[in-house]
């Protein structure tokens, strides 16, 4: 197991949107979880009605999220994958709302170019795309053009087949060998190093030891500190599995994993929970040396 590579401001990140630079508020940078699903796997992030998601959203920027993720297709194991359109009715009229109360930034859960450029048109920041630019080969010159910062997620398979594909010969060798095609690719459709981020999917066509392996080895994925590293480990299965209780009852173990992968080296963290991270993130951040 690697050293712990936490050192607070010294390791401080940055990510570069289209118009503007954006630093955390508290040394990592806190995603917000906005799903607005009926099927997502914690039931405490379905926000079907957009007055709720609307709402949630606008409570977790005042308790201190960076940044707000909106997706409207779960990504759970056994999901199924929903039309373009379906997207955007479910995301659009939420995120028109928040853009009326807020400039937080904003990434979109998608693989889609329809639906990303229609929410891109409508205020939105960022690209969260869970197939790392394969789903589509128009999102990476969109992107390039519009010098959009780009989440690159490792997984194998669609989700409704990638937790019978579990095989690796090394489970962090693999995963970074990954990571350098897509980003090579990345490179030559445009997109710039100041714009990559590297999400080794936590819980993607994973089991729980190669979880705990890649939380543990989460610098491997930055390349060296050229890219942030993206943890979303919020509520999972692997915290689950580790402490024996339903997503409903996962917060603390949770934090637990979170506090270890920032100590580990992430710069972003995909979360349900706000105000607890950064809670968490503000004592970590008290015992710097």
């Amino acid at each position: 197991m690697c050293k712990f590579r936490y050192t607070g401001n010294n390791l401080t990140p940055q990510i570069n949107l289209s118009g503007r630079t954006i630093l955390p508020k508290n040394g990592v940078f806190v995603m917000g979880i906005i799903n607005t699903t009926p099927d997502s796997f914690f039931s405490g992030s379905r926000k079907t009605n957009p007055d709720d998601a609307v709402q949630t959203a606008l409570k977790m920027v005042q308790d201190g999220a960076d940044i707000l993720d909106l997706g409207a297709e779960s990504t759970r194991p056994g999901a199924m994958y929903v039309s373009e359109d379906e997207q955007i009715k479910r995301m659009l009229p939420v995120l028109q709302a928040i853009r009326k109360k807020t400039d937080c930034p904003v990434s979109i859960d998608t693989r889609s170019l329809k639906v990303f450029q229609t929410m891109f048109d409508n205020g939105a920041d960022i690209l969260n795309d869970i197939s790392a630019l394969e789903d589509d080969d128009k999102l990476a010159p969109f992107a390039a053009e519009q010098k959009i910062p780009v989440i690159l997620m490792h997984k194998k398979g669609n989700p409704d087949e990638m937790m019978s594909n579990l095989c690796y010969n090394n489970i962090v060798t693999d995963i970074v060998s990954y990571f350098k095609e897509r980003i090579d690719y990345a490179h030559s459709q445009g997109i710039e190093d100041s714009r990559i981020i590297i999400d080794p999917g936590i819980g993607f066509s994973k089991n729980l030891a190669q979880n705990i392996e890649i939380i543990s080895r989460t610098f491997d994925f930055s390349f060296e500190g050229t890219y942030p590293v993206l943890i979303g480990a919020s509520r999972k299965s692997c915290v689950g599995q580790l402490t024996g209780k339903p997503a409903e009852n996962r917060l603390a173990g949770t934090l637990a994993i979170h506090q270890l992968a920032v100590q580990y080296g992430a710069s972003i963290l995909r979360v349900h929970d706000v105000s607890e991270t950064v809670d968490m993130l503000k004592v970590l951040k008290g015992f710097e040396k």
